[in-house]
């Protein structure tokens, strides 16, 4: 027994060492702090832990805080507080508000303080369509005129209007008038609350005593909102800040340190995202750790505060929320929900959950406290006397409620004194499947509750953050001997955000689902052309859950809800899977998508029965692929930003590459008649492809082949990776060293059309390289992007190679396809 410890203990310490002896220089775009799901993911987005507020991916402040008191002076230490707005006149972020509205066009000078508007109609604020509106008002194919508003409020002339702040969220242009003055016209739309300060014209217009708000929207297309409000910014008082002095990002934890006075603090996260342990990877439970010890080698006295802002169980600052407080074996906890639980009512893209609840959990030892409130109040408290007063349950605005716990460290000398808490969320349900609500992997056993899931995730403590430990010093290892230093580095950073942009579900036939969220794409649910470059990381760690991006897109052809001839491009809009909800089909994308993702499961499968399962559904969409597939009529491919293309060569290649892996699968199917048709049809048809898109010294970006145009061809890595033998060698050569003198400083652009590109293409086309040095030679701009970007936000896959900008998205799946490398050297060893 004891041997075995020393054994264990030994392995624990060396996964320790090599990861701390290989942290990476990377300085990340954010650092992930909570990953589990495209709801609960928390971020912080500044170098030093206390330089702004702990955020959603998002960006919206999600407010987690950390203190230590040092024989009784303080340092903060994680977080600051956020920004708070103490309303003049409130937006519907805050609350709900009364307003005089019509959507007729009224008579001139309706934005007039003294215009007579008794004949308008009186109802809730905001205004639009959306799930934040309380009225409804539509775009201009219903509403020609727009909307008309007119808000009363009092000023009482003791703020500066230099100090206070427009807010505003608007889709689409709005007109803003205050006491009759324009202040301000902003064309176009927004996504969210933005805080602005108030134009010089709405200065000088503002007046002590009631004034007059008026604006008129107009929304000639799309969804429709309007709200607008004025603040006055609240900035808390800053502390003393405890000293960081390092931090370190791996596979499953961030982890940093500070100097507090005299005393050492390592702070850890932990979201153990351990793919061959499901129910682990399935537990929505970070682990939080604190390790204490003496820089001076005297003893002091130390305890430390945590609090979780409400917000963590909201989609806007002002919703009402309550909390509860209760124990289980070992375990004290608090919890916090929204007291209306709209259980699946929302569903879009920069939305965050508003219902289920958030835990903040710790093991029952003597000297911690658990108090829900105010935070400020809570912080005052432990500020003074180290402890935190007993509380009650509460309610209230989310932006004013939060959970706290302070731990008693003793009296702490040289000897480390390390504590731990758990933060989890129960979302209740977490999908809803064409009309049927579906719980998350860890609650399909309805008995299953979140106290009893803390209780096995605390007993579970100390052997997953060794195997955490472990697990991250191997990917390091691993990911390095397959691709250099800085292919590891990106590997880790992209490895947590990969899996927390989905969740893991269970289906009504009791199977796994692993649903993916567009993160600031367009909110769509299990969308194919997401799930292709996401697949490597799953396909790599946990076949099940590669299995699982499939699925649902099988189930929907298959139930006859779908009935075109290729796949849908998704099944909804996050989190509701009740059918395609994006407005245009990408036929050959998901026909090509589906074909060789199945074909990349079954090979790792190393049997063919989950294509075995489907292949009526793969025979029709090989069909489709044998017919349209070649030479692509004018769609969108998964690149859609970049518009539609006709006879897009890349596409092409897809369709290629599907064909030939509906082969390979008939192959191991026992259909050799069939194998071998298609396997031959597809070296015809890559003959072909190279005869009509040969441009020189490359291979042009459509089959027209305009003068200098070019693509990356990273739907070929496939013929490499699960040894077709399509695409003669010469064709990647080629490509390769074009695409080698064409790069800019941050990495090689996607095609020659803009300078713009997808870092997770240019993985896979770097893995058509022959050469570790030419892979190297792609890889070393992208990790540049990553260090060097000013866009500090979770990793985005779409940015500008001439300046390192982020383009759009953020936070998004499709950084598992950086696993591709190692999943061709898997897949190589194997063959």
């Amino acid at each position: 027994m004891c041997s075995s410890f020393a054994s264990r203990l030994s392995l624990f310490l060396t996964a320790l060492a090599l990861v701390s002896a290989q942290a990476q220089t990377l300085r990340p775009p954010a650092y992930p702090l909570v990953t589990h799901d495209p709801y609960f993911s928390l971020w912080s987005t500044t170098d030093k832990l206390t330089d702004s507020p702990t955020r959603h991916w998002t960006g919206r402040p999600q407010s987690l805080e950390g203190l230590i008191r040092v024989d009784g002076k303080a340092y903060q230490f994680l977080g600051a507080v956020p920004t708070t707005y103490q309303p003049i006149l409130p937006t519907g972020e805050s609350k709900p508000y009364t307003a005089l509205y019509t959507l007729t066009k009224p008579a001139d000078g309706w934005e007039k303080p003294d215009f007579d508007a008794r004949s308008w109609q009186s109802a809730l604020g905001p205004f639009g369509d959306t799930p934040d509106a309380r009225t409804t008002w539509r775009n201009s194919q219903t509403h020609k005129a727009g909307i008309y508003v007119r808000r009363e409020f009092t000023y009482d002339g003791k703020t500066d209007p230099a100090k206070l702040l427009l807010a505003l969220n608007h889709d689409d242009e709005v007109t803003i008038y205050l006491n009759g003055t324009r202040i301000l016209n902003k064309p176009g739309y927004i996504s969210e609350y933005i805080y602005m300060p108030l134009p010089a014209e709405a200065r000088q217009a503002l007046r002590p005593g009631k004034n007059v708000l008026a604006l008129h929207g107009v929304s000639p297309g799309g969804g429709s909102f309007v709200d607008v409000g004025i603040v006055n910014p609240v900035i808390s008082t800053a502390m003393a800040t405890a000293n960081q002095t390092g931090v370190t990002v791996s596979a499953t934890q961030t982890a940093y340190t500070f100097e507090a006075g005299p005393v050492n603090l390592r702070l850890n996260f932990l979201s153990p995202l351990l793919l061959d342990e499901l129910e682990v990877a399935a537990r929505p439970v970070t682990y939080v750790t604190f390790e204490t010890s003496a820089r001076d080698g005297k003893p002091h006295t130390v305890q430390v505060f945590f609090g979780a802002s409400a917000t963590v169980a909201t989609n806007t600052p002002g919703q009402d929320v309550i909390t509860d407080a209760g124990r289980t074996a070992g375990l004290r906890w608090l919890n916090v929900g929204t007291q209306q639980q709209p259980v699946l009512q929302k569903k879009g893209d920069n939305i965050r959950i508003d219902w289920g609840y958030a835990y903040l959990a710790v093991p029952e030892q003597a000297g911690t406290q658990l108090t829900p409130g105010s935070l400020a109040t809570l912080k005052a408290a432990f500020l003074k006397q180290g402890t935190l007063p007993a509380g009650q349950k509460t309610s209230g605005p989310a932006q004013e409620q939060g959970l706290a716990l302070s731990l008693s460290m003793g009296s702490v000398g040289t000897t480390p004194v390390q504590k731990h808490l758990l933060l989890a969320y129960d979302d209740l349900y977490s999908v809803q499947y064409f009309g049927k609500n579906l719980r998350a992997w860890w609650r399909r056993d309805e008995t299953m509750t979140m106290p009893r899931l803390l209780e096995t995730a605390e007993k579970d403590y100390a052997r997953l953050r060794q195997k955490s430990s472990a697990f991250d010093a191997q990917l390091l290892a691993d990911a390095q001997k397959s691709g250099g230093k800085p292919y590891a580095d990106l590997c880790v950073l992209a490895y947590r955000q990969a899996i927390a942009a989905h969740k893991i579900v269970a289906g009504p036939k009791g199977d796994v689902l692993f649903f993916s969220k567009e993160n600031f794409s367009n909110g769509s649910i299990g969308t194919v052309d997401v799930t292709y470059p996401s697949a490597p990381l799953f396909l790599l760690y946990n076949n099940e859950l590669a299995k699982g991006l499939l699925r649902f897109i099988f189930d929907y052809s298959e139930s006859g809800n779908w009935k075109k001839d290729f796949p849908a491009h998704d099944v909804g809009t996050y989190p509701l899977a009740n059918g395609q909800t994006y407005g245009e089909d990408m036929p050959v994308e998901e026909a090509g998508n589906m074909m060789i993702l199945t074909a990349a499961s079954v090979q790792i499968d190393g049997k063919p029965d989950f294509a075995r399962e489907h292949w009526p559904t793969l025979t029709k969409w090989v069909g489709f692929l044998k017919r349209d597939g070649f030479d692509p009529a004018n769609q969108l491919c998964t690149d859609d930003f970049a518009g539609h293309l006709a006879r897009n060569a890349n596409l092409s290649a897809k369709a290629i590459v599907g064909i030939a892996c509906y082969g390979k699968m008939a192959r191991m199917l026992g259909d050799e008649k069939t194998a071998d048709e298609h396997l031959t049809l597809a070296r015809e048809l890559a003959r072909r492809w190279m005869q009509m898109d040969a441009d020189g010294d490359h291979y042009a970006l459509t089959f027209d082949k305009t003068p200098g145009s070019w693509s990356q061809k990273y739907n070929i890595v496939w013929d490499k990776l699960l040894g077709l033998d399509v695409f003669p060698t010469e064709v990647a050569r080629k490509e390769v060293a074009f695409y080698l003198k064409n790069q800019q400083p941050y990495g090689l652009p996607l095609d020659s059309r803009r300078t713009y590109t997808k870092s997770d293409w240019i993985m896979w086309t770097a893995t058509m390289a022959d050469s570790n040095t030419d892979f190297q030679a792609f890889i070393d701009p992208i990790w540049k992007f990553a260090n060097e970007t000013p866009t500090r936000v979770p990793l985005s896959d779409w940015h500008e190679t001439t300046n390192a900008k982020q383009v759009g998205f953020q936070a998004r799946s499709v950084v598992g396809g950086y696993y591709i490398k190692l999943l061709a050297d898997r897949l190589a060893a194997g063959r």
